[in-house]
C-alpha cells in the first residue's frame, strides 16, 4: 500500500491549499481531496486503497509550530519559484525536503499513537 501524506500549506496572503506526497511524487490542490486525486493520477494506480486519518494540523510533539511555520514559508518560496519556472537554491530545497520528510514521519508517529490508543 502506498503511503501518502497530505499537508496544509499557506501562501503569503494566507490562502490555504494542500500538498499530497507519496515517495518522489507530489501534487497540490485547493482541498485535501483535490491534492489526493491529482496525486493518485500521477501514481497511475487504478485501484487506490487508503486509510485516511484527518488531523487538525495543530502543532504537537511530533511536528512543532516552528516546523509548521517554516514549512509554510518554504512552500510559498517553492510555489513562487515554480510559477517563475525557476528552482530553489539547493540548500533551501534540501531544507524543504527535510521538513516534508519530518512531517511525513510525524504523521506516521501520530497514526501509530492513534492506533495504539484505539486498541486499548
Amino acid at each position: 500500500m502506498t503511503t501518502v501524506a497530505i499537508l496544509p500549506i499557506s501562501n503569503s496572503s494566507g490562502e490555504k491549499s494542500y500538498r499530497a506526497i507519496a515517495g518522489d511524487k507530489q501534487s497540490v490542490g485547493k482541498t485535501a481531496g483535490q491534492a489526493l486525486d491529482a496525486l493518485t493520477s500521477l501514481l497511475g494506480e487504478v485501484e487506490f486503497r487508503a486509510i485516511l486519518i484527518i488531523d487538525n494540523f495543530h502543532p504537537d510533539q511530533f511536528f512543532t509550530s516552528d516546523q509548521q511555520q517554516r514549512l509554510s514559508e518554504l512552500m510559498s518560496m517553492w510555489r513562487t519559484a515554480r510559477d517563475k519556472e525557476e528552482i530553489l537554491a539547493p540548500e533551501i530545497q534540501m531544507e524543504l525536503d527535510n521538513l516534508v520528510n519530518a512531517e511525513l514521519k510525524a504523521a506516521t508517529a501520530r497514526t501509530a499513537s492513534l492506533a495504539q490508543q484505539s486498541s486499548q
